[in-house]
């Protein structure tokens, strides 16, 4: 969409933004919170490597599946009702993990709660691109990034403040109590719990969101169409209801099925996701924050200093998220995603030197750095592309496609970590994700196109 905005109207358009991106601050907290409860959980229900793993991956696996069926649903019922749907798995996930009474049930309901996750990846940035203005597009689906990012934040520090303060009560609570239990004894499931909180509140908002104009002219509902584009522009709004309607006449004039994504004509745009979405994944972030205990105290950090390390590497993800948003339109993604790769290389051969010190904060540092040179470029970026890539027709089978791609690689990357981390070093792992994202360098420079400042019109004519 390229019409003007009104001041007036631009707080509606931040709600609908804000609301949306809510479903990535519950997947940055529900990835992330497994994090400090991680250890707790494996001592507790006496898992070993492969367990471990699996619980880790319990999510991620429930994710894909969501992912997959996202596109379909999406189609189908539309992007809000989609949203609306992630909205209560999730919610209902943390309800479940907190209060679970053995191994089956706490995988399970990280299982369902994946479902939610899987959805809202692909729908959050979807619905975002398709209500946004071109020249702030790119801006607004980054804030779906910045919202996991702040997820993440939060549940790091949720995880830090509730070990300190279940160690600062210990000895005041009643043997019997709730607190004991929930809060001292078996910490995790208030970790967990907490989840319920920001879970709540996108469960209400998403209420009152209203569904993506681009999809109610697909479906001929021009009205409500022309409504929501109403509350958006101060004026052009039937010139830009009238474009989009051309736009989606001319795609089903020549209408294909969802094999489609896989012919010809998109088979660059397609791989190119695909591999973003990936790549992003096998870089090792996740690692980072799944794992980054684990791999802190394997080099010399005890287990507070540890979450508090962890803690101020989830500030500095948030913190270049920022940055993306405020450069991606400016500058480009291609720039910053190439900058980016370079920046994520270089220090996860700087993580994994940093091992040989002991105790080093040298390492958190190189952490801290990784993390936001992937910040501002890979977790972004990634959306970014995919939400703009593909015609509204085939948008939504496309996403799915790709964050498929991204669950994928991700449960990959989760199941076998623990197996690298154990047989060939913490050190030796960051070097190998290194090594794999190599090739995303010359991805980028050989076939990734510049899609900022473009309408999505304008990025599909391209692409016929």
């Amino acid at each position: 969409m390229s019409t003007t905005i009104h001041k007036s109207h631009l707080p509606f358009l931040i709600f609908l933004c804000v609301a949306s991106a809510l479903g990535g601050l519950l997947w940055g907290f529900d990835a992330i919170v497994i994090s400090g409860a991680r250890q707790p959980v494996i001592d507790q229900f006496k898992l070993d490597q492969t367990l471990e793993g699996f619980f880790v991956s319990s999510g991620l696996l429930g994710a894909v599946i969501g992912s997959a069926f996202a596109g379909l649903l999406s189609n189908k019922f539309g992007r809000a009702r989609n949203l609306l749907l992630a909205a209560i798995l999730m919610a209902l996930s943390a309800w479940g993990s907190a209060y679970a009474k053995n191994i089956e049930l706490l995988i399970f309901a990280r299982w369902l709660g994946g479902l939610g996750v899987g959805l809202s990846a692909m729908v959050c940035p979807l619905y975002i691109s398709e209500i946004s203005p071109a020249h702030l597009r790119g801006r607004l689906v980054s804030l779906f990034q910045f919202a996991i990012t702040l997820g993440i934040m939060i549940a790091l520090f949720s995880n830090y403040g509730l070990v300190q303060w279940a160690k600062s009560i210990a000895g005041t609570v009643a043997p019997e109590s709730f607190a004991k239990w929930f809060v001292v004894d078996e910490t995790w499931r208030a970790m967990f719990a907490t989840e319920l909180i920001p879970g709540a509140i996108f469960l209400l908002l998403a209420f009152f969101l209203p569904e993506s104009p681009r999809w109610l002219i697909k479906e001929g509902r021009h009205d409500q169409a022309r409504k929501v584009l109403n509350r958006i522009f101060r004026n052009g709004a039937e010139e830009e209801l009238q474009e989009i309607k051309t736009t989606i006449a001319e795609e089903e004039a020549t209408s294909m099925p969802f094999a489609a994504i896989f012919s010809k004509t998109y088979r660059k745009p397609l791989f190119i996701g695909m591999a973003l979405a990936a790549f992003a994944q096998f870089s090792g972030i996740n690692v980072v924050f799944y794992y980054g205990t684990s791999m802190l105290e394997s080099a010399g950090f005890k287990s507070d200093s540890a979450l508090s390390g962890l803690a101020v590497i989830g500030f500095f993800n948030m913190i270049f998220t920022t940055v993306a948003m405020l450069f991606v339109d400016k500058f480009g993604r291609r720039k910053l995603l190439f900058i980016g790769t370079i920046g994520c290389i270089a220090f996860l051969v700087g993580i994994a030197s940093s091992f040989s010190e002991d105790g080093s904060n040298l390492l958190i540092i190189m952490m801290c750095a990784f993390v936001a040179c992937f910040a501002f470029s890979l977790g972004p970026i990634k959306f970014i592309f995919a939400s703009e890539i593909f015609p509204t027709n085939i948008r939504s089978h496309a996403m799915s496609v790709v964050i498929l791609t991204m669950w994928a690689t991700d449960t990959i990357v989760a199941q076998f970590t623990p197996s690298l981390r154990d047989g060939i070093g913490p050190a030796n792992t960051f070097l190998l994700f290194a090594l794999i994202l190599v090739p995303q360098i010359f991805l980028i420079w050989k076939w990734m196109p510049e899609t900022a400042g473009r309408s999505l019109e304008e990025i599909e004519r391209d692409y016929r």
